[in-house]
């Protein structure tokens, strides 16, 4: 099966460039020193971040036509309503080796930066196997469709590190510090190097995306086989999501229902690419619908919000006089 793209060679080098220069200009310029991020600068590079992704998107309207810049969008909001499950794993992760505010920044765009690598480590694969393999995308509906019914009944369970595999090895062969050295990744004591909690914090970052690009890629090619559409919609979401955790964190929690539309996201694009021998779903009825699901899980969170069951005063409990 020959996979269609728009991406030449000329487009491809355009974007990684864009994405190297936006990622220094960051880091050299506006976050050269560590700090702890506000709501208004997380707000602000939010607006950035979706703002540019439009204007993409807006030019792959123009030059490529409406069907690609409906793929686009498609795919971008779908692993942008999906990040925000990893922006709860970030705020676990933090809370659970007590990472002070002012390096968090500094893991999270270490942590994307390898993101980048490995998202298109696996977009790459995936368009391999779609191409060897046309019954492969009935695969990946299966999984799909298999982690929303997961989603949906699984509970707000604590985030364990320590049970990661990958993290687990990590930890045997790599010696390390036990306390903060400032914004350090590592340090030179006694002339050996060694690791700080910063570097551990970072390789569970690392882990959990991977297990994220699990079910967010496929979600993605099930809109759209282009790779470079894949790709850059994947992108445009992971550039984001540090202004997103750093502007939901404080609220995250509010958003009760969010996990079960993300969860009826993941079953509705998995569903669309198990029938899809008998029956193509529009896009733009699949923009609809992942647009109506989030928007509706919201709406739904802030509309009703958790009650918390008073705790009657036992018999005679009052206050001393």
């Amino acid at each position: 099966m020959e996979l269609p793209t728009i991406g030449s060679p000329a487009l491809w080098l355009g974007f990684l460039g864009f994405v190297v220069a936006m990622l220094a200009l960051d880091l050299g310029f506006f976050h050269r020193k560590a700090h702890e991020v506000r709501m208004g600068e997380a707000l602000a590079w939010s607006v950035v971040w979706v703002s540019l992704a439009l204007v993409f998107n807006l030019g792959v309207f123009h030059w490529f036509g409406a069907e690609r810049g409906l793929e686009f969008l498609t795919g971008y909001v779908i692993e942008k309503a999906l990040s925000v499950d990893n922006v709860f794993v970030f705020l676990m992760l933090f809370s659970y080796f007590k990472v002070p505010a002012a390096y968090q920044h500094r893991v999270l765009f270490w942590g994307i930066l390898g993101a980048l690598v490995m998202r298109g480590g696996f977009i790459a694969a995936g368009a391999a196997l779609i191409h060897s393999f046309h019954w492969i995308l009935y695969v990946f509906g299966a999984i799909l469709v298999v982690t929303g019914i997961k989603m949906l009944l699984s509970r707000n369970e604590e985030v364990r590190p320590d049970r990661n595999p990958l993290f687990r090895l990590f930890r045997r062969f790599v010696p390390a510090v036990t306390e903060y050295r400032g914004s350090r990744f590592t340090v030179v004591e006694n002339g050996r190097r060694l690791a700080t909690p910063l570097l551990l914090v970072l390789v569970a970052v690392e882990a959990s995306d991977l297990v994220f690009a699990v079910d967010s890629i496929p979600a993605v090619f099930a809109v759209t086989q282009d790779p470079f559409i894949v790709y850059t919609s994947n992108i445009f979401a992971i550039l984001g999501l540090r202004a997103l955790y750093f502007l939901l964190a404080s609220g995250l929690q509010k958003l009760r229902y969010l996990k079960v539309g993300l969860s009826l996201v993941l079953g509705f694009i998995g569903t669309k690419m198990l029938v899809a021998g008998a029956y193509k779903v529009p896009v733009g009825v699949s923009l609809g619908v992942v647009a109506a699901l989030i928007g509706g899980a919201v709406v739904t969170s802030l509309l009703l919000p958790e009650v918390k069951a008073s705790v009657p005063a036992a018999d005679g409990g009052g206050p001393e006089p």
